[in-house]
């Protein structure tokens, strides 16, 4: 039997895709990132690319517009960035959509540091112990020696010897490089606790004075106040700064423009009645060298440092679990300051509290709640 066959109107999708309009300052989906692309151009690539329960990887995440749409398609994804201004973007989108599935934000940063310290400073180390004939153990104490030296200058301070801990000194206090592929510990506080007050008086690098700069990659939950603690009984004023990212671009270290900034810290209240817990931000003080003058006189209040914060109510000392956040939006830039929690079952639990502030960075605090 003859049959009629009918076609929907319009044109096939060309390999020029001029029909989807960039994000304009409008549009709803706009979050202010510079490479943000549309959602529709997105839509477009995964649906003809993958079916339901796919798995979507995109290695430069930048605003999160593929992770976004591929959560709203019902897709798996994994995505990834080097920026932390772009995670932080990217998992406030995420958290927006409704229904949003669970998903997790590992940092793998130590990775491309163990590269990069290995590429930037092995060489020479093994040049060294091939001279001397020494054996390849030591090739790898040089490249810390290197690195550490590296960090020190980059710091302006002076290396100094005769000390496992003690790394160098500048105006007078003591300065330890905290290492690549590990965070700063309330242990090794205790440490250079105990070698400061044995390097007291012994000779040309001893301390001059009761203060030691700590600087480090990442920090163990709420080292700025326990450590800080830790360190008063022993009579040491400590500061913890970061070392930044910047360190290990090149442009950066040749142009100079390498800035090592103290850690926030984070005040929260605590009350519980029976089975419930209430937690309530206190305060919220953030270095001021970590942004730009007119940003700090536009400041009022503390709370407006933070542009995020999330609870993990049952910690096991493992990975971060995001489970209550809240954040601003552009339609809604109040935050909330407390939030509840009822436990199934009485016990002790180890609640932490995390909160981005406004530049991206991450400041934890851990408490512990008994509930019956």
């Amino acid at each position: 039997m003859p049959q009629k066959k009918s076609y929907l109107r319009g044109a096939t999708v060309g390999s020029v895709w001029a029909d989807i309009p960039p994000v304009n300052s409008q549009a709803d989906e706009r979050l202010g990132y510079d490479t943000q692309k549309p959602e529709a151009l997105l839509e477009r690539i995964i649906k003809a690319s993958s079916n339901e329960g796919d798995l979507i990887l995109d290695c430069f995440c930048g605003s999160g517009t593929t992770a976004a749409v591929a959560e709203k398609l019902k897709r798996r994804w994994v995505t990834c960035d080097l920026g932390r201004f772009a995670i932080h973007t990217a998992r406030k989108r995420l958290l927006s959509i409704e229904g949003v599935r669970p998903f997790v934000v590992q940092n793998l940063g130590k990775y491309e540091r163990q590269l990069w310290q290995t590429a930037e400073f092995d060489s020479h180390a093994k040049a060294q112990s091939r001279e001397e004939n020494e054996e390849a153990a030591l090739a790898s104490s040089r490249v810390m020696q290197s690195y550490v030296r590296f960090i020190l200058e980059l710091y302006h301070a002076k290396p100094v010897k005769g000390f496992t801990w003690l790394h160098g000194v500048k105006s007078g206090k003591m300065v330890h490089v905290g290492a690549v592929d590990a965070p700063v510990s309330t242990g090794d506080v205790a440490n250079l606790a105990v070698e400061f007050r044995k390097a007291v008086g012994t000779g040309v690098d001893a301390p001059e004075t009761n203060g030691v700069d700590v600087l480090g990659w990442d920090f163990a939950f709420e080292i700025n106040e326990v450590a800080k603690q830790q360190a008063a009984k022993a009579n040491l004023k400590m500061r913890f700064l970061r070392i930044p990212r910047d360190v290990m671009d090149k442009r950066a270290v040749e142009q100079g423009g390498i800035h090592f900034f103290e850690l926030a810290a984070l005040a929260v209240e605590v009350k519980t009645v029976k089975r419930d817990v209430a937690l309530k931000l206190t305060d919220f003080v953030i270095p001021p060298d970590d942004v730009p003058e007119e940003v700090r006189r536009a400041v009022k209040h503390w709370s407006q440092w933070i542009d995020y914060w999330a609870v993990d109510w049952d910690n096991k000392s493992d990975t971060f679990h995001n489970e209550w956040q809240t954040f601003r939006t552009r339609q809604e830039s109040a935050l909330a300051l407390e939030t509840e929690h009822t436990y199934a079952e009485p016990g002790e639990y180890t609640v932490v509290v995390k909160v981005i502030d406004i530049i991206g960075n991450d400041t934890t605090k851990s408490v512990r709640v008994k509930v019956r």
